[in-house]
């Protein structure tokens, strides 16, 4: 679909006046922050002087897998389950190809960047650079929980594209896709950024990903996402689409994400990523009313693990974190990203509130272990402790905690018996075995506790709850 230019009044009166249009053209064109220039001979807006540029580090990427038998999905097909749900038709059996894109990241090395199930499993990768060379590239390190990927040629006179700070873009910036859809080369496609933070719907990705409504379409994924000056601000991974084409909405991984990926997997191979120890979640607005916040930005801290980086550096359950390392938190996507991609070993300063004050720690990153253990589910027998149904949290039963539960916690607070399906109680969250050990800021050692925290309050009631040996928060109208 065209889009319509708005030309300002300045623009306007310079494409009425020739000479002033001659006259502009030159230094238009040498001006590298503007992504449209004045043809000094045709006299038309275009992106050619920009897209010479960035064309040439862009390149093409073909894999040659051996599939087992059985298989019953592709890389590409497993990337679209995972961020749109659905199930698509098996493959054929015997070798298969894949089609996808790259960026090169340092030329004098023949470092490019492309996603991961661009190239997961392969048994061969070939690029083809936009001079149609073609080489043979080896996998440096990949990193599924981000979609990145590193690989390596032996190649002379490439070009690289040098990537864009970290926190300009902008929701509206006009943003340029250049890539290989469906193996057609050097692909270039506009638009503008739609959105930015946008997550998976899975929960072990490490990307807030840049939404854009530039053309992406099966083949772009690895290829640049840039700014008006050339820079790389996204390395494109996914569409929204059912039918494989483009339907106006792509998403790309960020620069900060890649240049903190793609520097681990160049020095180590691998990616270590950073964690504090604790347990996060977003302030709803019911949670924001129910504990007096003024907002609802930053990451409300549920459960602090003990002998953790955080429990040193003195955060406690209810702080919300509002900055991280000189960052804003707007939610706890946020904190968790900028936690997972700092090295193991740094530090960084926190910035929280607690009772409405703002404090700054710092604190140090640990390592995250590549795979946590779970905490087993409580036992569904609880004894025979007698329960009270109260008006404010309608559907659900509550009691004493039974005196043969055995809880991480402790024996203070109350137990949840049952609750009633589409219940006020259900549709807050609650559910059977939960164990309620604070309403607002007060701590609840029994069920007149409880009742005392509630009675004449219309609520919402925040609650702090523990929950299979987690504690977290949730909120009662």
């Amino acid at each position: 679909m065209k889009r319509p230019l708005l030309l300002g009044a300045a623009a306007l009166a310079l494409l009425a006046s020739p000479l002033a249009l001659q006259s502009n053209a030159d230094a238009q064109t040498n001006t590298r922050s503007q992504a449209m220039t004045v043809d000094p001979v045709r006299g038309v807006l275009t992106m050619a002087p920009l897209l010479e540029r960035v064309t040439p580090a862009v390149v093409s990427i073909q894999t040659l897998q051996e599939a087992p038998e059985n298989t019953t999905s592709s890389p590409e097909q497993e990337l679209m389950e995972r961020f749109f749900g659905g199930r698509m038709s098996p493959n054929n059996r015997g070798p298969r190809g894949g089609l996808g894109s790259g960026v090169i990241y340092d030329a004098s090395k023949g470092l490019i960047i492309t996603n991961n199930h661009v190239i997961k499993d392969a048994d061969e990768i070939m690029v083809t650079l936009n001079d149609r060379r073609e080489v043979e590239a080896e996998l440096v390190g990949a990193d599924p929980k981000t979609d990145l990927a590193l690989l390596k040629i032996d190649a002379r006179d490439l070009t690289e594209l040098r990537l864009a700070n970290t926190g300009e873009a902008r929701v509206g910036d006009y943003v340029i896709a250049v890539g290989n859809p469906f193996g057609l080369s050097s692909t270039v496609t506009s638009g503008i950024i739609s959105a930015l933070g946008r997550d998976q719907r899975s929960g072990d990705n490490y990307s807030n990903y840049i939404q854009t409504d530039a053309s992406i379409n099966p083949g772009n994924s690895g290829g640049a996402l840039v700014n008006s000056k050339g820079e790389l601000i996204g390395i494109n991974t996914a569409i929204v689409s059912r039918s494989g084409g483009n339907n106006g909405i792509g998403f790309a991984v960020p620069v900060r994400t890649v240049k903190n990926v793609i520097e681990q997997l160049r020095e180590n191979g691998e990616v270590k990523r950073g964690r504090i120890g604790v347990q996060i979640q977003n302030v709803t607005p019911a949670l924001r009313e129910g504990l007096g916040l003024k907002s609802m930005d930053g990451a409300l801290v549920s459960d602090v693990g003990a002998g953790t980086p955080a429990e040193k550096a003195g955060l406690e359950e209810g702080d919300i974190v509002i900055a991280f390392n000189g960052e804003e938190i707007l939610d706890s996507n946020d904190l968790r990203n900028l936690v997972g991609l700092l090295k193991p070993g740094t530090r960084a300063d926190v910035t929280f509130l607690r009772d409405g004050k703002r404090r700054t720690t710092r604190i140090g990153i640990a390592e995250m272990p590549d795979d946590e253990d779970e905490t087993s589910s409580p036992d569904s027998r609880y004894g025979d402790a007698e329960p009270a149904t109260l008006e404010a949290f309608d559907g659900a039963e509550v009691s004493n905690i039974p005196d043969d539960l055995e809880l991480r916690g402790g024996d203070d607070g109350v137990y949840i018996m049952s609750v009633e399906r589409g219940s006020r109680a259900a549709r807050a969250g609650l559910q059977k075995g939960d164990v309620i050990r604070r309403i607002g800021r007060t701590d609840i050692s029994d069920l007149d506790d409880f009742e005392d925290a509630i009675k004449g309050e219309e609520g919402p009631y925040a609650l702090r709850i523990e929950r299979q040996g987690r504690n977290l928060y949730l909120a009662v109208k």
